[in-house]
């Protein structure tokens, strides 16, 4: 069994992913703002930390349901607004 990894790691992949994504995490103020709500540098880090340590786990563990695993990457691409798509396709409210 693999350890965990330490709060240490889990920022470098945070801050790195950020950096990917474009996002300068620099530009948060360091202290709080309650004039703007505006949440602080290492209250953003501390929530992605922690979504980071828990969520992944369940959402790389989900498949979609096909024949053959490298089908069902093509058989069920996620959507990024599956409601619209459902509206498009005629099947929106047609939940079974």
């Amino acid at each position: 069994m693999t350890e965990p990894p330490t709060q240490d790691q889990l920022d470098a992949y945070v801050r790195t992913r950020l950096a990917l994504a474009g996002f300068d995490l620099s530009l948060l103020p360091e202290q709080a703002d309650p004039a703007t709500g505006v949440p602080t540098r290492s209250q953003v880090l501390a929530s992605l930390r922690a979504f980071v340590a828990s969520t992944p786990g369940a959402i790389s563990g989900w498949t979609p349901p096909a024949t053959d695993p490298v089908y069902a990457q093509q058989a069920s691409p996620p959507l990024l607004y599956p409601s619209i798509t459902e509206a498009w396709t005629g099947k929106a409210g047609d939940r079974t």
